[in-house]
């Protein structure tokens, strides 16, 4: 079962930031600057945030998980360029 998830972040160094960016990269899609939209599974989500903690400096930066159910998800308004990173379609990961 995937989850999904809003992850954002504020680093200070830029440095970490470039680094925790590329992880991210890795499990999620960039839908603003420091906001990313995630579908974990479980296992990918331990994953994630295991490699996230080994980066962060814990009294300088921040990572936090937003967890969205199905109705929070589908009540989600995009106003502008923005556009769902998962749409409707089939993925092969």
């Amino acid at each position: 079962m995937m989850t999904h998830y809003i992850i954002s972040y504020d680093i200070t160094d830029d440095k970490r930031r470039n680094k925790i960016h590329k992880v991210l990269c890795d499990y999620a899609v960039p839908v603003q600057y420091s906001v990313f939209e995630a579908r974990l599974s479980e296992e990918d989500y331990v994953m994630l945030r295991h490699k996230l903690s080994r980066l962060l400096q814990k009294d300088e930066d921040s990572v936090i998980f937003y967890k969205q159910c199905a109705r929070c998800r589908d009540d989600i308004i995009r106003i502008g360029k923005c556009s769902d990173p998962f749409g409707d379609g089939v993925y092969i990961v």
